[in-house]
């Protein structure tokens, strides 16, 4: 009886909230329709964005939008990066364009746990005009010739997210200097292979990156991009180190402008598996590339800021950065560590970089936030994981706001999923969550790994801004798709761009097939002049790559994907993850994957299955607060490395799985049957994941080779 009276007092007390919510969605409805054009969004999302250009259920497919030609210039005769760069200085010429807060102090403060985290006190940014950066890209470049460097030869860069990266390019781009690029968490053997495939004699890094003291033979001279002075001490004979201030005071020599056919990158991917591969990049790949990106963006332009904090070395940061100098707007320089308040280099009581710069425009790719609010904190190494966490905040807090928090949340997320919006939600509600990123964003841009339709919306009714999902590959100038601002649906990743298009290739070992219904599926193809030259000499790649009979490039993704009526694709799966078991079932281990992170027990997973057995094992890192808790219910007092081993903890974290896969209706093959769970994260810097947190399946089985042993029943 108590538990029915308290029940029936809450609803009591909450009757006159659900009340005025009524009132308002009654009284406000009709006015804030018209005024917005709500109508009009809704017709846009709801329209047809691309079509078969054949007809046939496989594709091509095109946009609607640019459906007679690929071909498209929105800078006429701008067909190479120097000459984008130079247009640009002539319409922005006194503009900002590159910022970069200066560390006013750095301290050591002691953690409970003994450890020794470094914070910092930043000040404000500090700007660097287009002119200011015509002026020293162009110094640079000269004195990079005068260091020996000559045209249409490689030089590399390694190096962290900065602005001194984007000045290394442009300087590059002018002269005619392919860029090898190269992640700052790649690895040193790896960096070393592509320093020696390349042969390149320069190379561009930073005084924390030059300690790695690579020892590569060809290579002549180092240019670090600090203001700091560095011994040359152990360092190989023959090798020159030069400050970047020095080298722009080599002087001036003449330049040698590229042609669009020029290579202009050679960018090597971490990749999931085997060596590094150098994807070959010429100007006018990148050009086609951004020209499509940029028109699913609206109102790009000098009144945009863009915070850059994603690596450099990925294709979708570069292409973002080289858009927005392109388009006026204004970057501003970031990092993980520092991107908010509460990130972990921010000491308390100061500003971290969103909250200076409070951009409008930003760029995710599964990579690790550190976000607090009023209510939470957002916590997790990929997006998926923040709306895991904030809903577990949320649980935590008294009755009256957990039941204010919901009730805004379900009424904005019914009107987001209706095309609408809940305009007093977001003043009252959701304005503190916005902050978190400075209070402006209007768009945020997803890619890398496909985000989940619960953690879009979230990102959608949270931070107050439309979320889109983009799909591309560095083979393709990470240009391929990208949904429109007004389509509300959720899971997919939009219509082919402007720039290029995609077919479907009938998978059938996979069970993917144009006849498939309610939808073609199949391996997606994708074509146009964003599609690269191939990778850098290695031929036993290349047969990814392919000319059709008109001379159109095209990539095997190696995706699978299905097309939905209205054009827009989907991404269902990945060949490459595909295993067929002792009895013959097909595992796709990305699908078991996905479907997996879904448990509140779980931030990470890894599905593996030996085509010599006849079930699927799992790694798994689990989420330490969910278990820990779970731990103390079952009376289990350990560390946290002890409770990852503690058989009861490996038994709920299976019959979650169980649960989670049955509610999804999994294959009794799909599901794993035994799992290991591991302390410890998987970051770029174990080696277990690449720079955008995709899984490194070899370095994964390799690392848990003697657990694979075990729960195979091996001694």
């Amino acid at each position: 009886m108590g538990l029915q009276s308290d029940s029936a007092l809450q609803s009591i007390l909450l009757f006159p909230i659900h009340l005025l919510v009524w009132l308002y969605s009654v009284l406000s409805f009709l006015p804030w329709y018209y005024i917005t054009g709500a109508g009009e969004r809704k017709a846009l999302s709801n329209r047809i964005k691309a079509r078969s250009t054949s007809g046939r259920a496989e594709g091509p497919y095109r946009s609607v939008d640019h459906f007679d030609s690929l071909a498209r210039e929105d800078f006429p005769g701008k067909d190479t990066l120097d000459k984008l760069f130079q247009h640009a200085v002539q319409r922005f010429g006194d503009g900002q364009c590159l910022g970069t807060r200066d560390v006013l102090s750095e301290e050591n403060e002691v953690q409970p746990s003994g450890k020794v985290f470094k914070k910092l006190i930043l000040g404000e940014y500090r700007w660097m005009s287009y002119n200011d950066l015509d002026t020293i890209t162009t110094e640079f470049g000269s004195g990079l010739a005068a260091l020996g460097q000559q045209p249409k030869s490689s030089i590399a860069i390694f190096c962290e997210t900065r602005a001194e990266w984007m000045i290394t390019a442009q300087a590059c781009f002018r002269r005619n200097f392919p860029l090898v690029t190269f992640y700052a968490t790649l690895g040193e053997e790896a960096i070393a292979f592509g320093l020696n495939e390349t042969g390149v004699t320069h190379l561009v890094t930073s005084v924390e990156l030059l300690e790695t003291k690579l020892k590569i033979p060809k290579l002549k001279h180092v240019i670090y991009v600090d203001q700091k002075k560095v011994s040359t001490e152990g360092y190989p004979a023959g090798l020159s180190i030069h400050s970047m201030q020095a080298v722009q005071e080599l002087g001036a020599l003449p330049e040698n402008s590229p042609q669009p056919s020029d290579l202009a990158v050679v960018m090597y991917t971490s990749g999931s598996t085997g060596r590094p591969k150098g994807v070959m990049i010429v100007h006018s790949n990148l050009i086609a590339g951004m020209t499509g990106q940029c028109e699913r963006i609206p109102g790009l332009g000098p009144d945009d800021t863009y915070i850059a904090y994603l690596p450099l070395a990925h294709v979708l940061e570069m292409t973002a950065e080289i858009s927005c100098v392109t388009y006026g707007c204004r970057i501003g320089y970031s990092s993980p560590q520092t991107l908010s308040d509460q990130s972990t280099k921010i000491k308390k009581g100061s500003k971290g970089d969103s909250s200076v710069l409070r951009p409008t425009l930003m760029a995710a790719v599964p990579v690790r936030f550190m976000l607090f609010c009023h209510y939470f904190v957002l916590t997790g190494e990929i997006m998926d994981r923040i709306n895991k966490n904030v809903m577990s905040k949320v649980q935590e807090m008294s009755f009256i706001q957990k039941k204010l928090f919901t009730l805004g949340y379900n009424y904005k997320l019914e009107q987001i999923r209706r095309g609408y919006d809940a305009p007093l939600c977001n003043a009252l509600l959701f304005r503190k969550v916005k902050k978190l990123l400075g209070g402006r964003v209007r768009m945020m841009l997803s890619g890398g790994a496909p985000l989940s339709a619960a953690t879009q919306r979230f990102m959608n009714v949270c931070f107050c801004c439309p979320v889109g999902q983009g799909y591309g590959l560095t083979e393709t100038c990470g240009a391929g798709t990208i949904t429109e601002v007004a389509d509300i649906s959720t899971g997919r990743v939009g219509a082919p761009l402007l720039c290029c298009e995609i077919r479907l290739r009938d998978w059938a070992e996979g069970g993917y097939t144009s006849k498939d219904k309610p939808n073609p599926r199949g391996e997606i193809l994708i074509g146009g002049p964003n599609v690269t030259m191939g990778y850098y000499r290695n031929d036993s790649n290349n047969q990814d790559f392919f000319a059709d009979e008109n001379g159109q490039r095209w990539f095997c993704t190696g995706d699978v994907g299905e097309i939905y009526p209205d054009g827009c694709l989907q991404i269902v799966d990945r060949k490459k993850d595909l295993v067929k078991l002792q009895a013959g079932e097909y595992v796709s281990l990305g699908k078991v994957e996905s479907a997996l992170k879904n448990c509140a027990l779980i931030d990470n997973i890894c599905a593996y299955a030996n085509s010599e057995q006849n079930y699927v094992i799992s790694f798994v890192v689990p989420n330490q607060k969910k278990l820990t808790e779970l731990a103390k219910q079952r009376g289990i007092v350990a560390t946290w490395e002890e409770l990852c081993t503690h058989p009861d903890m490996e038994r709920e974290v299976l019959r979650e799985i169980k649960e989670v896969a049955s509610s999804i209706k999994l294959q009794r093959f799909e599901i794993p049957v035994k799992v290991v769970l591991s302390p410890e994260p998987w970051t770029p810097e174990t080696g277990l994941v690449t720079d955008a947190f995709k899984l490194k399946r070899k370095e994964l089985k390799n690392h848990y080779l003697h657990h694979i042993e075990r729960m195979y029943g091996g001694k």
